[in-house]
């Protein structure tokens, strides 16, 4: 007696959609969405929420980002160093406000008990404006220069530094009455932070890639007297500053 098989056609398995819609640059987000969205995709390293606006940034250049950052960020970490009262960020997220969550390339701020604005959260976030952002944008079209940058001024950002790659300029901007004006260069050419006494820059050395150069401008500026009664004004509790 023959036992016939009777052969059912296999099951196609369907992947089972994920309950998170994707994130995508150019999406109309608030910030908790926007946060949502982005832990579920840890492989996304740098995306910002900029005016209700995804942006998500492109593989990183060496000579066109990577060296001139990592120059920025060791050239403020030595201000920190001397400077007790601050601190640096390296693509620190910040919220500012439900529709704007940036990742700037650099930052220097003051810590609150010296009357910084921002704070870190308890889940490890900066809220609020720090006193400085850097940020490296590819030319004077990029959005730094304009979306973010009147993103920047609105939320009290003391100072913004944008250095555009392809004009190899710099625009050290600083708020006043709420609106952001350039600073302008002593007559060596060295650009001197408002916010920050001391904090000396050559744009020069900047372009020419000559970090050695840009540290011993940073020195004569940490040498100054600026920076001495900036260090004294830390110093003093807040409740006998002047």
């Amino acid at each position: 007696m023959s036992v016939q098989t009777i052969s059912r056609p296999r099951e196609t398995l369907r992947p089972v959609p994920s309950l998170m819609p994707p994130l995508n640059p150019g999406d109309r987000l608030s910030r908790a969405e926007f946060e949502r969205r982005h832990q579920a995709h840890p492989e996304i390293k740098k995306a910002e929420l900029v005016e209700g606006v995804v942006y998500m940034s492109t593989p990183v250049r060496f000579e066109e980002h990577g060296r001139p950052h990592s120059n920025i960020v060791a050239w403020l970490g030595v201000y920190c160093a001397a400077t007790p009262g601050t601190s640096v960020g390296d693509n620190a997220t910040v919220r500012l406000d439900f529709e704007n969550e940036v990742q700037p390339d650099a930052l220097l701020r003051l810590e609150p008990e010296h009357g910084g604005r921002s704070h870190v959260t308890e889940d490890d976030y900066l809220e609020g404006p720090p006193e400085l952002i850097v940020e490296i944008a590819a030319s004077s079209a990029a959005y730094d220069l304009h979306v973010k940058r009147r993103v920047y001024a609105r939320s009290g950002v003391q100072e913004y530094l944008a250095v555009q790659m392809y004009e190899q300029q710099v625009d050290w901007f600083v708020l006043h009455e709420g609106v952001y004006e350039t600073l302008t260069p002593d007559e060596d050419g060295v650009l001197r932070s408002e916010v920050f006494p001391g904090l000396w820059l050559q744009p020069v050395a900047l372009w020419s890639g000559d970090l050695a150069r840009m540290l011993v401008v940073l020195q004569e500026g940490l040498a100054s007297p600026e920076h001495a009664a900036f260090l004294a004004r830390l110093r003093t509790p807040p409740g006998k500053r002047q």
